[in-house]
Formats: C-alpha cells, structure tokens, sequence
C-alpha cells in the first residue's frame, strides 16, 4: 500500500506517529483506515530505524469517534447474514478486532496519545496500545450496549486485563461516557495532559525507550508481557523467562549494556528486530479465525 488517504503517517527520530485523519468525520473508522493502520505497523515492524509508535487523532475534538455508520462511508459493520450473499471473513470478522490484533502483534512499542472523543472502536483500538496518555479534554466510552450490540475488537480480553472486571462491566454495562480524569483513576490512561502538551509527553516516552534500550530486548518484553501474563501459570512465565536470558544474555546488545554501566555512557545498541531476534521467535502458535 503505498499513500495512505484516511491516515497520516512520519517518522522523525525513530518514532513514528500515525495520526487517524478524517477530522471532517471526526476521524471515525472505517475498514479502509483499518488496512492503512495495518499496512502502517508491518511498516514500522521492518524498520530497524523506527523505535516506537504514537498514535493520536486529527484535531482537536476527537481521537475517534467510533466506527463510520453513514451510508457513503461504504462500510456494513452491523451487516447480518441474511443481508449479504457472501459470509467471507470480511463480511463475518470484526473489523476492530483484526487492528486490535494486529497491534497485539506488533514489534514495537505502541503509544497511544488521545486528544479528544474516544468512543466505540475510538476506545476499543487502544487497549492492546501499551501506554495510553489522555489530553485534559479526553472522553471515552464503551457504548456497544446502548447500540443493540456487544464490546468488539476483542475488548473483552483486553479491557479487564487493564482497569479489573468489575470496572469493565461497569463501563460497557452502562455505556456511558466518562472523561479523562475517571480513566485515570482506574488505570486505562497512564497521565493526564494539556492538550497543547500531549503529544510532546507522548514523545518524550517515546525518546525514553528509543535512547536508552535494546530493540530486540524491547520486543521480547512486549511479547512476553502481553502474553504469558494470560497463562495459567508462572511456570509458562518462568520457562520463556529462563529461555530468553540465555540467548540474549550472549548477544551484542547484552555485551554493550554491561560495557555502558560500567563505562558510565549511554549504550549504542546495534541489534535489530529484524534480523537478531531469538531463533525460537515467536514461540507461540497463532490461532486461527474459525
């Protein structure tokens, strides 16, 4: 894909930020803009240059105000089987969840800086996000029930995972819309900000990661975090730990973080998540859509 119509897409000091871009619109989704962002991560995911990931929204009203449900956006979100002739995956599949799992997938860092209006799939898209910073004017909701319908994008194994179970039925039970300070308090946004300031706080985390750590260590983090966490056990935790310190615990980048502590220097990291991730990466087995 190249060009992208529905976002906008740059990278400036190995961080790159995807800016949902339909501020007419209030920057709603669309399936077009789902394929952008994903075309956007398997981007980020082979550049070696690119350290971490920002997403915001365009303006200053909305991060995204949920999924496009005017008739000329083109997209059937609620479409039923007896309203189409083909159940492909894409008529059947959940438009929000296959971006969600994507961004599960991703090798970088995600950051997510919302500016506004975060409702629907507006909300849903930044669980899998890693950090979520939210300006003074920031709103969120969880408002599937009030549409006839149910939380997507796989939020229901995100969304108590982030803020517990009994604040995740409480947000998609009422639907209701609550504001910044309120995600804060339960844990769903890490920092409050300044409209004006959100998306430089965003980028000073950012610069954070991309100066100071190993790419490689940061993505077997990432994986690591995210998934054995959902196991049944710390045995499973306790086997992938014990297996990654013993490879990275001999590469290039291992070498150079003791060498820079004792040194008292910044550490210049030069493995790259393309070519020096561990042989047994990923040990998982995706599942498949069925």
């Amino acid at each position: 894909m190249t060009g992208y119509s529905q976002i906008a897409f740059d990278i400036t000091d190995r961080i790159a930020t995807i800016t949902l871009d339909r501020p007419e619109k209030l920057n709603a989704y669309t399936r077009h803009m789902m394929a952008e962002i994903c075309d956007a991560i398997d981007r980020t995911d082979k550049d070696d240059d690119v350290r971490a990931v920002i997403f915001t929204g365009s303006g200053e009203r909305a991060f995204c105000a949920g999924a496009d449900l005017t008739p000329e956006s083109g997209d059937r979100p609620f479409a039923s089987a007896r309203e189409v002739d083909d159940l492909s995956d894409d008529i059947v599949r959940d438009g929000g969840g296959r971006l969600t799992l994507r961004l599960f997938n991703s090798k970088k860092p995600l950051i997510s800086a919302c500016n506004g209006v975060a409702v629907g799939v507006g909300a849903t898209m930044q669980l899998p996000m890693d950090m979520r910073l939210a300006s003074e004017n920031a709103r969120f909701g969880f408002v599937f029930a009030k549409r006839g319908i149910v939380p997507e994008a796989a939020s229901s194994w995100f969304l108590p995972r982030l803020v517990g179970m009994q604040t995740a039925l409480e947000w998609t039970m009422t639907g209701r819309i609550f504001g910044a300070d309120e995600a804060l308090k339960h844990g769903l946004v890490r920092s409050i900000h300044p409209q004006s300031e959100l998306l430089v706080a965003a980028h000073e985390l950012a610069s954070e990661i991309a100066e100071n750590t190993s790419a490689v260590s940061i993505a077997m983090t990432r994986a690591m975090l995210w998934r054995l966490s959902a196991t049944e056990h710390p045995m499973m935790a306790h086997r992938m730990d014990s297996r990654s310190i013993y490879r990275l615990s001999r590469s290039d980048d291992a070498k150079e973080g003791i060498a820079s502590f004792l040194e008292k220097r910044a550490p210049e990291f030069t493995d790259t998540v393309v070519d020096d991730m561990p042989d047994f990466y990923p040990w998982w087995q995706e599942p498949e859509y069925k």
